[in-house]
């Protein structure tokens, strides 16, 4: 006979947090939303914590290099969609890698015979508005002079005019030596008013480049999510089919972290692919794994080497699998019962995995019910999918703007990796859908408010940082008329329009 469980399955919809004593250290200014991603050993520092406890989605309508950038900027972690090429994917994390590290090894290059419109072609194709010009059009070498958009006029200049003759010659650039300190390199920057540094060796060939954008960029994001090396953080999607191609690809490309993107991680792929990993690369590789929703799920997964667990069925916004297949369970029980079984864990070992909280956020709010409820971070796909730095088209319905969402369920996504169940390749039935979420702007200026409104409400529980809301949270359940209540109610609305 099967097993019942006989204890209704809850959403965070259905929970409230009850204040408690907000002390006069209790201000946002001083809450700190820092969680470990990975497992550690009590009393050791896990090998990467997020200063923002949320990461991006795995999926093609959310995590490209844009908004991976970004959301590392502001403290967070993306993980670029695994539905795609190894190749593709890879160059992904590339690009996310290049972008700010400090000393930049220079990807756009020319030599002094090229053109104008190979100048302007390198640049509509690279982003890249510095191009080192060197003796044979390489990375490192002898550096002959720069380029930049101040040498040139596209419409006055003619397009087979050499860069030769307007370059600005080595002669004329302030260079670093090879060896020079980032913080002296950034102090040169300074003192000349430059953009741009180049550094060079002993023979004159270009090694980096260093950049003012970069330290203002630092400054301007305190909470930047970046390794010792200066380069941002920065995870990628994997399945279950192709890991032994795509892992060492990923790796090669200089990814932080992996995780294993399945409806339904509760499985011997899973387990298979973890256990080839840790075979292959011991714990040099840190690969997270699920979905589950269950303490049996999230030990499979421990035990196989894991080094994160992912809580969550069924609860996206996009995802219909309890629709089409009757399976998941409500996110708030889900995560409250795996939780559980993380202390146990930790208590039987020593050894602490995070779990991550996926889908059924509707609120703000809802970030902190899961905090509180025992997820490390949160991973959310909507709500990043409405920002610029997706990678979605903005279009115009009606009188609003929305951008394009679809599931990795979807036909449109292709994904059949995600929700493999052996045997051929291909999707047998949808598990997700194509949608459009409203356009909301920029992520800096939509995630600045969401932080704002966790960090209060933490204040509001008596709680300036995560492992204390954990520790002191008061939650109540409440019914379908105190959710009426909650909202505004019994007035009419002034137009906002």
């Amino acid at each position: 006979m099967a097993l019942f469980l006989n204890e209704p399955s809850r959403t965070f919809g259905e929970y409230l947090l009850i204040p408690g004593l907000t002390t006069k250290a209790c201000i946002p200014t001083n809450v700190s939303l820092k969680s470990p991603l990975v497992k550690h050993k009590k009393g050791e520092a896990p090998a990467i914590e997020l200063n923002i406890p949320v990461v991006s989605a795995i999926m093609q309508s959310v995590s490209g290099p844009e908004l991976s950038i970004e959301l590392a900027r502001n403290g967070g972690l993306s993980f670029i969609f695994g539905s795609q090429s190894v190749e593709s994917q890879a160059e992904m994390v590339r690009k996310v890698k290049k972008f700010k590290s400090g000393f930049v090894v220079s990807d756009s290059n020319l030599t002094p015979e090229h053109t104008l419109s190979d100048v302007v072609e390198l640049k509509q194709r690279t982003g890249h508005s510095t191009i080192g010009i060197t003796h044979d059009g390489t990375s490192n070498g002898r550096l002959l002079g720069i380029v930049t958009t101040r040498d040139y006029r596209v419409g006055r200049d003619e397009n087979d005019k050499k860069v030769k003759e307007f370059m600005t010659p080595f002669e004329k650039l302030i260079v670093g030596k090879q060896g020079v300190s980032l913080s002296e390199a950034n102090q040169i920057i300074w003192e000349h008013k430059l953009n741009t540094l180049p550094i060079i060796d002993d023979r004159q060939h270009l090694q980096y480049f260093v950049f003012r954008k970069d330290y203002d960029n630092h400054k301007e994001n305190p909470d930047e999510l970046s390794g010792p090396d200066k380069k941002l953080l920065v995870g990628a999607g994997i399945n279950t089919r192709d890991y032994k191609e795509r892992v060492p690809a990923l790796v090669k490309a200089g990814v932080d972290v992996l995780c294993i993107d399945s409806s339904d991680g509760y499985s011997e792929w899973q387990g298979e692919t973890l256990r080839w990993i840790r075979k292959t690369y011991g714990s040099d590789v840190l690969v997270g794994a699920g979905n589950i929703v269950d303490p049996e799920g999230f030990r499979y997964l421990v035990e196989a080497g894991a080094d994160f667990v992912k809580v969550g069925i069924g609860g996206g916004s996009i995802c219909i699998t309890r629709e089409q297949k009757g399976i998941g369970r409500g996110q708030a029980t889900a995560l409250i019962d795996v939780a559980a079984a993380r202390d146990a864990y930790f208590k039987e070992t020593g050894v602490y995995v995070p779990i991550c909280s996926d889908g059924g956020l509707v609120h703000d709010y809802h970030m902190v019910l899961a905090l509180a409820m025992g997820a490390d971070f949160l991973m959310m796909g909507r709500y990043f999918a409405r920002f610029d730095e997706s990678p979605t088209k903005k279009l115009k319905i009606g009188n609003s703007f929305v951008k394009e969402y679809w599931g990795e369920g979807s036909n449109r996504a292709k994904n059949w990796q995600r929700y493999d169940m052996g045997g051929s390749d291909s999707l047998k039935f949808e598990e997700g859908v194509d949608s459009y979420v409203p356009y909301a702007g920029k992520m800096k200026d939509n995630l600045d408010v969401t932080l704002g409104k966790i960090k209060a409400t933490m204040c509001s529980c008596g709680a300036v940082s995560i492992p204390e809301l954990q520790h002191c949270a008061k939650i109540t359940l409440v019914s379908s008329t105190s959710i009426i209540e909650g909202g505004a109610h019994d007035v009419i609305l002034k137009d906002q329009g």
